[in-house]
């Protein structure tokens, strides 16, 4: 029975893989990479030689075929992305879905874990996590009024991502519907840059004062958003 591995890879410090992630992407047959230029480091890095092809958001569904008639014959396959865990705010989880609904038990579906920014923003946020909301990236256009009231909803400590381009505009926009729509005041959060790259940083207090803090700063990569489930009106 052909088996569908879901390889964790490193966020950013190569060196934070697994061996067991090292040994599967060696067997299998055939990687499926979101960015075969980005992997491809990886592989060189422990010699690995299996043959990769590119998945992506982008990618055609004939491409999606011929990876459900690759397991159909039984070969073995990997899934990873650039960085982290497949299938998490990732364009893995439509291929995995259509394998599911196409293939069901007929394969088998064996998950690698391993590096995950949600993961490892969480255990350094300083703020309760037994329970909290993902919401990944953050709408560009539409829903995005949708997105910002599900923060504010939440009574858990709220996680998503950013990129370096819209950190600013999104923080500025939650910060101003906190306090006038909703006079919400001193909401805290964390940032964390780069996590596990040369230009990590973590950013601590409240929005605006974070926002005082980066307004300058070089931002490069992504970052992941933690918001405390804190929230003080103006009138308590």
């Amino acid at each position: 029975m052909a088996v569908l591995y879901i390889v964790a890879t490193p966020i950013g410090n190569l060196q934070d893989i697994s061996s067991r992630a090292i040994e599967v992407l060696k067997g299998v047959d055939l990687i499926l990479a979101e960015d075969t230029r980005v992997t491809k480091k990886l592989l060189a890095r422990y010699q690995i030689r299996t043959k990769t092809i590119s998945y992506h958001q982008h990618s055609r569904l004939e491409k999606i075929d011929y990876f459900l008639d690759l397991l159909k014959r039984g070969k073995d396959l990997a899934l990873v992305s650039d960085a982290g865990t497949p299938g998490v705010s990732d364009p893995g989880n439509m291929l995995i879905k259509k394998v599911v609904e196409v293939l069901g038990d007929k394969i088998v579906f064996i998950p690698i874990p391993g590096p995950s920014a949600l993961a490892a923003a969480a255990s350094i946020s300083g703020f309760p996590m037994e329970r909290f909301l993902f919401l990944g990236f953050p709408p560009q256009k539409k829903k995005r009024k949708r997105f910002f009231e599900e923060i504010i909803a939440s009574k858990y400590p709220v996680i998503f991502y950013e990129s370096r381009y819209r950190l600013l505009k999104t923080l500025e926009e939650l910060n101003s519907i906190l306090n006038t729509k909703y006079q919400i005041l001193n909401t805290r959060l964390v940032i964390c840059q780069e996590l596990t790259k040369m230009f990590e940083k973590t950013y601590r207090g409240t929005i605006s004062e974070v926002l005082d803090k980066i307004k300058d700063q070089d931002l490069r990569g992504e970052f992941v958003i933690i918001l405390s489930n804190q929230k003080v009106r103006k009138d308590e």
